[in-house]
């Protein structure tokens, strides 16, 4: 069953869902709990569980100007669909019925780990709360994500994240 999910923003980093008229946050969903893995965990589980997948929910222009987690080697690819939209940054409100749809495609059942990568972390995890909410039973949030913190000199991909751990990557 489909439904449209709204989400806001509370303290710009808290995410809060309201489905059918009921706000509840992510501590309160009972058995759709989302956990935080590392980047190295994911890779592990990615490697060695055939239904694990990795599901890159960052910008197009992320994925184009940054990169994105090379799976190849696996025979895997990142699944990709974006939570927000570039440049407005407005979360799509059929985020969770789209991506439904791309894991329905690859053979993915709601009993296989699902792994949401953003930049840093925190898009991910409201992307896996959503589709916890959807009754995928086995989501995790990669709390690195792809680039990781911010260094002193603030930038990313150095300290933390997919690309520090010297993970495979790919730029276009």
């Amino acid at each position: 069953m489909a439904f449209e999910l709204i989400c806001t923003w509370v303290d710009r980093s808290i995410p809060r869902f309201f489905k059918e008229g009921i706000c509840c946050l992510s501590a309160e969903m009972g058995d759709s709990e989302v956990d935080n893995v590392d980047v190295e965990t994911a890779w592990k589980a990615l490697s060695s569980s055939g239904g694990a997948q990795l599901v890159d929910v960052r910008t197009r222009a992320e994925w184009t100007y940054v990169g994105i987690p090379d799976l190849g080697g696996l025979g895997k690819r990142p699944v990709l669909v974006e939570w927000q939209t570039f440049p407005d940054q407005t979360v799509d409100p059929r985020f969770a019925e789209r991506l439904a749809g791309e894991l329905k495609a690859l053979g993915v059942s709601p009993d296989d780990d699902l792994f949401f990568i953003c930049r840093s972390g925190s898009r991910s995890l409201a992307a896996a709360e959503a589709m916890a909410t959807m009754g995928f039973r086995a989501c995790h949030n990669v709390a690195g994500g792809f680039e990781g913190p911010l260094d002193d000199d603030r930038h990313r991909g150095a300290i933390g994240g997919w690309k520090a751990a010297g993970l495979p990557w790919l730029q276009s």
